[in-house]
């Protein structure tokens, strides 16, 4: 089963979904953000030079993604590990 990194920073209370490899350095290209009316929040995608989707930033994150994502993600920000 593929594995996708998610971290989370309650704090903020921010998601990030990271579709690239643990040990890769890519970094975002382009961010396209989503309407915060149609997805009442804000969702940004960034993609990389090619084009590709690399990671999802969620905000809000707490009423968007499921409680045990949220729970399993690796933690940053000033709440711990």
């Amino acid at each position: 089963m593929t594995e996708v990194k998610v971290t989370y920073d309650k704090s903020v209370n921010a998601a990030y979904v990271c579709f690239t490899e643990p040990q890769a350095k890519v970094h975002s290209a382009s961010m396209y953000a989503c309407d915060p009316v149609d997805v009442d929040g804000m969702i940004n995608l960034d993609f990389d030079e090619q084009g590709r989707l690399i990671g999802i930033e969620v905000l809000a994150a707490d009423s968007k993604l499921p409680e045990y994502l949220l729970q399993s993600a690796e933690r940053l920000g000033t709440e711990g590990a």
